[in-house]
């Protein structure tokens, strides 16, 4: 699972601890004084109300997740610039013309509805109990989904991974191979982050040296690192600044280099990149190099969407294709000859085997889902609706062909984190943002 899939779905499993907020939390909220404008971003508000229910969620979620929760003051400071670097970002993307379909939604709420061990039914009458609406839920769903159609289209036409890169990276893998003492392939990073402003003068940079430095000293003096990583990193720290078990590749190569000769519970100097000053902790270290992958064969029906044809009516015409196989009535192939529109219909919609990454991650997601010789409910994507039928799935080992294919996505996966945060810091760069002191 790539970088920015990974963002998303772990997102989206994240709202329903984000969004449950206690009855003890709701009745406290009536007693606040009148709401009042902390931030504007462009043209929109952010008010008080938001910042708090905002630092409500955080809170309830570090204590499930039993994580240290820093002082509130420092709470109220990373939600607030959460939340306008998300409304920068959501801001732009409509004046990009972004949207997402409802039906797109629907998926969203049925995968966290499952992940949870709900039916969507089930999910509401849970987040009812805390006070949290349908309408509330789906929106929120709805600007995730939004983001993550923005990021997709920003961040990645920034990332070029060049034949000579492969080159490299597998050159680099042979070598760590066939050492006696070969480089680790997968490690678990705790991670803080002391991040530099955008267009900072040399003061500032100076300032936020010092501060990670200070930062670091205490970590080395004994004092533990997600504590720290709660109090200080402008990074996720939910997690006491984890960002788990991952291949090596699919980390920023800074990052490799700073930790490559550390063993479990080393701690790195400090790393410079655009984002700012990092401090790396190893968490966890494996030597398991995977060389196979497991492929898919699947064949699917795709119907195009546009005035002609509205979204709604594709999903209905794929619902009732589904039925009719199901019973029995029409083949999958024959009604992907018929009807499908991509150029797989010839063959029955035959897509042959294909590897993880070879499709958008809405088909991707619901094939995966599948079991050899289930038919997937109507999926939409960009490219419009699809009915998907996996075939069969196997592990096999990787060919030369397949080797450098998974390492150009290796090496875009570890490349996206710090494209991102740089994206990131952009956009909020060009927003105009006022930040407003409470009424007296």
């Amino acid at each position: 699972m790539n970088f920015r899939i990974w963002v998303l779905v772990t997102g989206l499993a994240g709202l329903l601890c984000g969004l449950g907020i206690t009855r003890t939390g709701m009745a406290a909220q009536s007693a606040q004084p009148a709401d009042h404008i902390v931030a504007v971003v462009n043209y929109e508000p952010i008010t008080h109300a938001e910042v708090r229910l905002a630092v409500q969620r955080m809170t309830k979620a570090l204590t499930q997740r039993r994580q240290p929760i820093p002082p509130v003051e420092e709470l109220q400071r990373r939600e607030l610039d959460r939340l306008i670097d998300e409304r920068a970002q959501l801001q732009l993307a409509r004046e990009m013309g972004l949207r997402v379909e409802e039906v797109a939604v629907d998926q969203a709420e049925q995968t966290v509805a499952r992940q949870n061990k709900m039916d969507p039914a089930g999910l509401y009458a849970f987040l009812a109990k805390d006070g949290v609406s349908r309408e509330q839920f789906r929106n929120q769903l709805r600007e995730q989904l939004l983001l993550s159609r923005l990021h997709e289209r920003e961040v990645e036409a920034r990332i070029r991974i060049t034949d000579t890169d492969i080159d490299n990276y597998l050159a680099d893998q042979q070598t760590n191979t066939s050492s006696s003492d070969p480089a680790a392939q997968e490690i678990n990073l705790a991670h803080i982050l002391i991040a530099i402003p955008e267009k900072a003068v040399f003061a500032q940079i100076i300032g936020r040296q010092e501060t990670a430095q200070r930062v670091l000293e205490r970590i080395r003096a004994g004092e533990d690192f997600g504590a720290l990583a709660q109090e200080f990193s402008a990074a996720d720290s939910a997690n006491g600044g984890q960002m788990g078990l991952r291949r090596v590749d699919r980390y920023p190569e800074a990052f490799v280099r700073a930790t490559e000769k550390l063993g479990v519970g080393g701690v790195s100097d400090l790393v410079r990149s655009a984002a700012g000053f990092h401090i790396l902790k190893v968490i966890e270290k494996s030597m398991q190099l995977v060389k196979t992958v497991v492929q898919n064969r699947a064949r699917h029906i795709l119907l195009l969407t546009d005035a002609t044809q509205p979204q709604a009516a594709a999903i209905a015409r794929l619902a009732d294709y589904r039925q009719r196989i199901l019973a029995g009535k029409a083949t999958f192939a024959n009604l992907a000859r018929a009807h499908s529109q991509d150029g797989s219909a010839a063959r029955g919609g035959d897509l042959g085997w294909t590897a993880p990454g070879s499709f958008v991650p809405e088909f991707e997601e619901a094939l995966n889902r599948l079991e050899e010789g289930q038919i997937s409910p109507p999926v939409a994507s960009r490219f419009g609706v699809h009915l998907i039928e996996l075939l069969e799935r196997r592990r096999v080992e990787l060919g030369p062909r397949e080797l450098r294919e998974a390492a150009r996505r290796q090496l875009h996966d570890s490349r996206f984190e710090e494209t991102f945060t740089t994206w990131a810091q952009e956009v909020r760069a060009r927003a105009f943002v006022e930040l407003r002191e409470p009424p007296q």
